[in-house]
């Protein structure tokens, strides 16, 4: 390890460095210049082990250089020496607040120096041990971290082929729901984290209608009342198939498959939840399925034109919709027009996150 060694006589430094040299793996650079000693420092933070420096130095004192060395982030922890006479109390007090290690007092002692600089580079090689661990150790949680984020996706991803081997519209209606809810999410001020665990949670809303009959699923007219309570069991049956995951993304698309068809009013169903009493996952859903089912084509229905679905979410903003959550989807109208052509098949992620 390097040992920085500053002070503005040139004899006093010759006499550190030959008490320096004899030590194993210690290799001293002097200087007479603080800010030459400070360039130094910030160009070879990454070997240097131990700063020793003087107090009464022109231009920067020992304390002041300290604390700029303090300021390289490699640096921060790194043994800080100051040499000082013995009976400067209040400088040695200062020193302490500003960051230095130890002291050693003048004249130097060679056999004092040694002992002591071996004991703080032993002490700087343990912190740069335990630094290079929490640096492997968060790369380490990284790497899991986008392993699980992955399966996740690969999961999402077979509960969707799962869905549109059933019905083709139902891959393309669940890319362009993931799509519009990012797209919420970030209007109501979520972070990138919470918009990606919306999005991809949303893509699995409407899982539970694997469960349904051809009949019931691909009927190209309107459904009898009995055919009805059966469609409408989707919503249970989806929270039943996600449900009992300890992932953060399974356990939130579980609650937006059993809520997305709450109404803000306490008509919807399958509990009849009302108002902030229904899920604000669930809330956000609602209005990006509703909106990708009017404008869409449907078996027993053309699509609306999209300012037509504008007009429908605005008159029942406050009724089947939380108006907060319509505003925030139509304060993104821009992004959610060009949406409108969103290719099929796309990855459900949240929109500019």
């Amino acid at each position: 390890m390097l040992a920085l060694v500053l002070d503005d006589s040139e004899m006093n430094n010759l006499l550190m460095v030959a008490a320096l040299q004899p030590l194993a793996e210690c290799w001293p650079r002097d200087f007479t210049l603080p800010m030459e000693a400070l360039a130094f420092a910030k160009e070879n933070a990454a070997d240097i082990g131990i700063v020793i420096t003087d107090y009464e130095m022109p231009g920067m004192n020992g304390i002041e250089f300290i604390q700029a060395v303090r300021c390289i982030p490699s640096l921060a922890n790194v043994p800080a020496v100051m040499v000082t006479a013995f009976d400067q109390r209040g400088l040695r007090r200062e020193a302490l607040e500003a960051g230095a290690t130890d002291f050693l007092g003048k004249p130097v002692d060679p056999f004092e120096i040694r002992a002591r600089v071996t004991n703080l580079l032993a002490l700087s090689n343990a912190l740069r041990v335990q630094q290079e661990h929490a640096v492997q150790l968060v790369r380490d949680v990284a790497a899991a971290v986008a392993l699980v984020e992955e399966r996740e996706r690969e999961i999402i991803s077979t509960l969707m082929r799962a869905a549109e081997n059933r019905d083709t519209e139902t891959g393309d209606h669940i890319a362009r729901v993931s799509a519009y809810t990012g797209m919420i999410a970030q209007a109501l001020g979520f972070t990138s984290d919470e918009c990606r665990l919306l999005s991809l949670s949303a893509a699995m809303h409407d899982v539970g209608k694997i469960a349904l009959p051809d009949a019931i699923l691909l009927k190209p007219g309107p459904l009898t009342p009995e055919e009805r309570l059966l469609m409408e069991q989707h919503a249970e049956r989806g929270k039943r198939i996600l449900g009992g995951s300890a992932s953060p993304v399974m356990q939130l698309a579980a609650e937006i498959a059993a809520s997305h068809h709450e109404r803000w009013d306490g008509n919807g169903y399958p509990y009849g939840l009302k108002g902030i009493a229904m899920p604000l996952s669930g809330r956000i859903v609602a209005v990006a399925d509703v909106f990708d089912a009017l404008t869409t084509e449907r078996p027993y229905k053309q699509a609306w034109l999209p300012e037509r679905a504008h007009a429908h979410l605005v008159a029942n903003a406050g009724t089947h919709f939380d108006p907060t959550v319509v505003n925030a989807f139509l304060s993104r109208w821009s992004q959610v027009q060009a949406s409108l052509l969103l290719p099929k098949h796309s990855s459900p992620e949240c929109a500019a996150a």
